[in-house]
């Protein structure tokens, strides 16, 4: 027998010889048997998919954290659902949640998951992956559903954790969010994770083969949102294969600070989840804590080399602000702002700066100007303005985080507000980024235009 220990310093295996085999059992640091998979932080996941009698394009709508300015999308969502069944019954749209309705709201959405699931709505797909292709437009992307485990996820800002927020996390999101989460049966996920596959080896090579596997589903989204299909990836060598390439990564991370898994969009609903499962293992044993459902959440993950992936920045929309007051508290933020009158949001979101230099573009009711800002405060543009925007907000000021820079522009050019235009950040850098100087602030990038979001589709039971 032999124990051999991993260099990343977190597992050991046994290899002994049985009956002419050579047996290996992982066993972490402090002796438990380990999968293979769960050392990496993942694994398959029991997948839940509405029958075939299901029209999948009412199904599935987008994030619930998208269109947030906009009560219209979802006016428009729920007359095209009607009755059909639809996850747009199953979430709560982050444009509602000041309405005042909220424990009516979450408690018809628990009475829609016990009714979908005890009128035998779903198929189930166990112990698998779900490999998917969103396709938008001209551009597609690729994703893999995959359970992350949550005891290895944290949203510190400085954290080390295999798993980890990639963004500040606004951590008075989450207990309403809670309310939603703690008494439903299913999570529905709309959070893509980031991993770093420059061989792209992963998802790209269960792609090259997709058409050995099985097809779950093929269809059109709603609202512009294209069409996403998937495939079944549960047979052993397509699996082993899989497990082999986040073998790979995970061998080559710096033990020190082994990032393997970074927060793309979704990361309230993922810290969420986590808060939930905290509450809940307190009340349970050991044994019943290591495959409890609700101590792994259901993700894609995507490959941050696809080429179909497009960092777009977040902008801001201030509420109420006069111009004057906005640049006061702006210029509390750097020594030194230069300004350059432009005529549209186009001049401002082709710029191309010189990447020494800090800059960000704004809107009022009669223009549209370029600021670079000299010497600042912080790191990054939207460091810079998320000291100005904290300084508002406690002063009583709205502020809220759009996709896309025609509603922003729309909406920063109505009387009264002012439209934030913030630069892209560089996703080749960007794991680099988060090891050395940990989380960005908050609501900093996202990976797609508004129409472009994950849509919700695949549902996991997690009571």
């Amino acid at each position: 027998m032999v124990y051999i220990k991993d260099k990343a310093q977190n597992f050991k295996f046994v290899a002994f010889c049985c009956k002419g085999f050579i047996l290996r059992i992982e066993i972490d640091i402090w002796g438990c048997p380990m999968l293979s998979f769960e050392k990496m932080g993942l694994k398959p996941a029991d997948i839940l998919i509405p029958k075939k009698s299901v029209d999948l394009k009412k199904w599935a709508v987008v994030a619930c954290d998208q269109y947030t300015s906009e009560k219209d999308y979802w006016k428009k969502a729920e007359e095209y659902v009607g009755d059909s069944p639809s996850t747009l019954n199953l979430i709560f749209p982050e444009c509602y949640l000041e309405d005042g309705d909220s424990k009516e709201r979450i408690e018809k959405i628990n009475r829609t998951m016990s009714s979908y699931v005890s009128q035998g709505m779903f198929d189930t797909y166990s112990d698998c992956f779900f490999l998917v292709k969103r396709t938008c437009g001209s551009s597609s992307r690729l994703g893999l559903m995959a359970a992350l485990d949550l005891d290895r996820y944290s949203w510190e800002k400085d954290s080390k954790s295999l798993i980890r927020a990639t963004e500040g996390t606004i951590l008075s999101r989450i207990p309403p969010r809670k309310e939603i989460r703690k008494d439903a049966g299913l999570e529905i996920p709309h959070i893509m994770v980031l991993i770093s596959d420059d061989k792209k080896e992963i998802i790209e090579g269960l792609y090259a083969k997709s058409e050995n596997l099985e097809k779950v589903y093929d269809t059109e989204l709603m609202a512009e949102g294209g069409k996403v299909e998937a495939w079944l990836v549960n047979r052993e060598k397509d699996l082993e294969a899989v497990r082999q390439g986040f073998e790979r990564l995970y061998e080559n991370l710096n033990p020190e600070n082994p990032l393997l898994f970074a927060m793309g969009d979704g990361n309230h609903s993922f810290a969420t989840a986590k808060s939930c499962w905290e509450d809940i293992k307190m009340h349970l044993s050991e044994e019943e804590r290591e495959n409890h459902p609700a101590r792994f959440c259901l993700v894609e993950l995507e490959n941050i080399f696809d080429p179909g992936l497009v960092f777009e920045p977040i902008h801001r929309v201030l509420f109420g602000v006069p111009e004057e007051v906005f640049l006061s508290e702006l210029s509390k933020a750097a020594d030194g702002l230069e300004f350059e009158t432009v005529k549209c949001k186009g001049c401002i979101a082709s710029r191309n700066e010189d990447q020494s230099v800090q800059g960000f573009g704004y809107c009022t009711e009669d223009k549209h100007v370029y600021v670079r800002v000299r010497k600042p405060q912080a790191n990054i543009a939207a460091g810079t303005i998320q000291k100005v925007l904290d300084s508002l907000i406690s002063k009583g000021y709205t502020v809220d985080y759009i996709h896309g820079i025609d509603v922003t522009d729309k909406l920063g050019s109505e009387k009264g507000n002012i439209g934030i235009f913030l630069p892209a950040i560089d996703k080749a850098t960007f794991f680099e980024t988060i090891i050395k100087d940990g989380a960005l602030p908050r609501k900093t990038f996202s990976m797609g235009e508004a129409n472009e979001k994950r849509f919700y589709m695949e549902c996991r039971c997690i009571k």
